[in-house]
């Protein structure tokens, strides 16, 4: 084998050791309050998503709404504790499922999004 040869094999090697940026650039939801298909006894006063990283705000949506499909939301988004949260207030609710609805813009510009649900009972 000659030594270019061996550079390609090693090159090839390297770069199959390391990750692909691009598949790793995205804000996947790692969390949500209240979690993912849930059952809880009362309201939040927010429903807050953690992203796998940083999120704008301003190119991202959160809305719930409710079995008619109404939204129950406030329409106010706004960022959680740090810049990979974000969270929206929502109306007293009534025991019921609500379904939360999201648009993720991540700071390097690559869009996600998703939905779930969360059940309210008395």
């Amino acid at each position: 084998m000659t030594s270019r040869s061996i550079a390609v094999v090693l090159g090839c090697a390297i770069l199959a050791l390391v990750p692909d940026t691009a598949a790793l650039a995205h804000a996947f939801l790692r969390n949500a309050i209240p979690a993912v298909g849930s059952t809880i006894r009362q309201t939040p006063a927010d429903v807050t998503l953690a992203f796998s990283e940083s999120v704008e705000p301003a190119f991202s949506t959160i809305t719930v709404t409710n079995a008619q499909g109404v939204r129950v939301d406030r329409g106010v988004l706004h960022r959680g504790v740090d810049d990979a949260r974000l969270a929206i207030g929502v109306t007293p609710l009534p025991p019921g499922r609500y379904v939360v609805d999201w648009h993720a813009l991540s700071t390097d510009t690559h869009r996600t999004q998703g939905r779930f649900s969360f059940t309210i009972v008395p």
